[in-house]
């Protein structure tokens, strides 16, 4: 090959590189301008304010919740496991033409350790008003306004009587749905609630902290019983997409709360429990509609059961698991079968 050749043949395979490196700087510089769009995008929605209350709209809700209760010995073997499932209806105030929003039980089912799936009776189909109260305790006493004559001496479907313990579970399990979707997650009237968070990073110490409810029910769980919170923070962790819908991720933390619970065992002999609690999770609300679409909640409590019989004292942990689903119709009847 001649020196002219050579010099074609260089030259044409410089003017091929040149044309590579040209394409690719501008092929990079194209997903560079792509990628910062996106992200000035994605960094507009993160930076924006939000008003995450206000009126929900008027559409009948379905609710799944399940609690599982793990139950642990002092060297930390679990000794038991515990899983309560409820189905909630909700039918908002202005369509059920009602003072508050009414809810329906429409099962609830339940299984203790090892043994089969049972469900109790007594409140299937059991309607209930729930109205923001602003102490959250009505004129009788009771938390929320849930009757607690409804929660005595409950049977299961096979015509079982249901221990006092886990018939408090059972109750426990609708003012834990109302204290997640309705108590931290509606505007307070009084005090800091989740109406003051605006921005992604905000937090706030919720107006509920330090209360003491109630803890006694009927008249098996004598009256002097208390679950008092601790520190109860609020805190608008981001964003989420559940069920298709854009969410608003508030996170809940309650360290510090201790309670006790006097159990009657018969009329002359008493049970006293006394205890702590740290729980905390997350609410996901929809942005548009105001509804909460998911719960996740982790409890650990540690306690003492004073008894008036050998053994004495028996020290309980305790590992509690809540997960609330906003769901369609046709999964939420699904499970009624």
């Amino acid at each position: 090959m001649n020196k002219i050749s050579r010099r074609k043949t260089m030259k044409t395979r410089l003017k091929f590189i040149s044309t590579c490196v040209f394409t690719v700087i501008i092929f990079f510089n194209i997903i560079t301008i792509e990628k910062q769009e996106v992200f000035s995008q994605d960094y507009s929605i993160l930076n924006r304010s939000f008003n995450l209350t206000g009126e929900r709209s008027q559409k009948v809700q379905y609710f799944l919740m399940k609690t599982k209760v793990v139950s642990y010995s002092p060297d930390g073997k679990i000794t038991g496991t515990d899983i309560y499932k409820l189905n909630l209806k909700c039918v908002p105030a202005k369509l059920a033409g009602k003072e508050g929003d009414e809810f329906t039980c429409s099962k609830f089912r339940f299984k203790l350790g090892d043994s089969k799936e049972v469900t109790v009776p007594a409140l299937e189909g059991w309607r209930y008003i729930f109205k923001s109260l602003p102490s959250g305790i009505d004129e009788k006493g009771q938390v929320f306004g849930i009757e607690h004559s409804k929660f005595e001496n409950l049977k299961d479907s096979n015509n079982k009587s249901i221990p006092q313990d886990k018939i408090y579970m059972i109750y426990n399990t609708f003012i834990d749905f109302h204290s997640f979707c309705n108590v931290f997650a509606e505007r307070t009237e009084n005090g800091k609630g989740i109406q003051d968070l605006k921005k992604i990073g905000q937090k706030i110490v919720h107006t509920s902290s330090f209360s003491e409810p109630p803890l006694n029910l009927g008249s098996n769980i004598a009256e002097g019983s208390f679950f008092k919170n601790g520190k109860i923070t609020l805190t608008f962790k981001g964003l989420s997409y559940i069920n298709n819908k854009l969410c608003a991720i508030v996170g809940f933390d309650a360290g510090g709360s201790s309670f006790k619970m006097i159990i009657n065992v018969s009329p002359d002999t008493r049970i006293n429990t006394t205890g702590s609690s740290h729980y905390k999770g997350d609410i996901y609300i929809d942005i548009e509609s105001k509804w909460v679409q998911k719960v996740v909640m982790d409890e650990f409590v540690v306690s003492e059961v004073i008894l008036p019989f050998p053994p004495n004292k028996i020290n309980s942990f305790v590992e509690r698991n809540v997960v609330v689903r906003n769901v369609e119709k046709d999964e939420f009847e699904k499970y009624l079968k």
